[in-house]
């Protein structure tokens, strides 16, 4: 049986979500934190291009479930679920940076199967599909080639946590021993950072404060781009009940083969 292909789809609405964001970008007037959450910044484009991702799911695929950064959960008792950041790197869209992207990945019973990454600020689009390749702009893509983390840039996103600063301090001290073991660190704490490993840019992305939204739709372009894609210290990823997980943290650590390996054996080393 033939695989539906949802590349198309995919293009096409976050190429519409994109023209959303650049009408919008630089005009932000009002911002807002997310209650008990300082890292977390709300937007009316964030509430704005969701409705638009919801609404075309909605129309060409009513009978597939929902999750949205914003809006919550729409279940629909199906073996399909789409996973939507309206805008990732609020923070950044809102301080007038580019480096924020639009996402939208899709599970399939639990597997994150396609997903896709617009950066409207670079005029960039990444989609990907199991077994079927990773673009951008309609250009097969693939990982960095390099196998020395030491001759790499590495992306790392890091929150701060206010309501336990131990947390912050612990994980400082891996990523002091990750800097030290590799070219330069780069981070934008956004999908920007996520794209660069997708083109080989980068080398690594790293991330232990993360939500479903962050992860679904990067898996599948990663891994279709030849790399790997697991939490920070090397586990598969795990999107079982994904419905009821839209509050819960994921961590994630998304790399070329040779640079994953690396970077587990030094986050292990830490810990040892």
């Amino acid at each position: 049986m033939t695989q539906e292909n949802f590349i198309d789809f995919i293009s096409t609405t976050l190429q519409g979500a994109a023209k959303i964001a650049d009408k919008n970008f630089g005009k932000v007037s009002s911002i807002s934190t997310k209650t008990g959450d300082n890292n977390q910044v709300l937007t009316e484009t964030d509430l704005e291009v969701g409705y638009f991702i919801i609404n075309e799911i909605q129309r060409v695929f009513p009978e597939h479930s929902i999750i949205d950064e914003e809006a919550g959960v729409i279940d629909k008792k199906s073996q399909y679920t789409w996973v939507v950041d309206p805008i990732d790197g609020t923070s950044n869209f809102a301080n007038g940076l580019k480096t924020y992207g639009i996402m939208m990945g899709l599970l399939k019973n639990d597997i994150a199967i396609a997903g896709g990454i617009v950066l409207p600020g670079f005029n960039e689009l990444y989609v990907a599909q199991k077994d079927m390749g990773a673009f951008c702009n309609d250009v097969k893509v693939f990982v960095s080639s390099e196998t020395n983390l030491l001759k790499s840039l590495i992306s790392y996103g890091i929150d701060g946590h206010q309501e336990n600063p131990e947390v912050t301090y612990d994980e400082t001290k891996i990523l002091a021993n990750i800097i030290l073991g590799i070219r330069n660190l780069r981070t934008t704490n956004s999908a920007y950072d996520m794209a660069q490993v997708i083109c080989g840019r980068y080398g690594a992305f790293l991330n232990r404060t993360t939500k479903i939204w962050d992860n679904v739709a990067l898996q599948p372009i990663v891994e279709e781009a030849g790399g790997i894609v697991t939490d920070f210290w090397g586990k598969p990823m795990d999107y079982t009940n994904a419905l009821q997980r839209s509050n819960e943290n994921f961590t994630i650590c998304a790399a070329a083969p040779q640079l994953h390996k690396q970077l587990q054996e030094i986050i292990h080393n830490q810990e040892k």
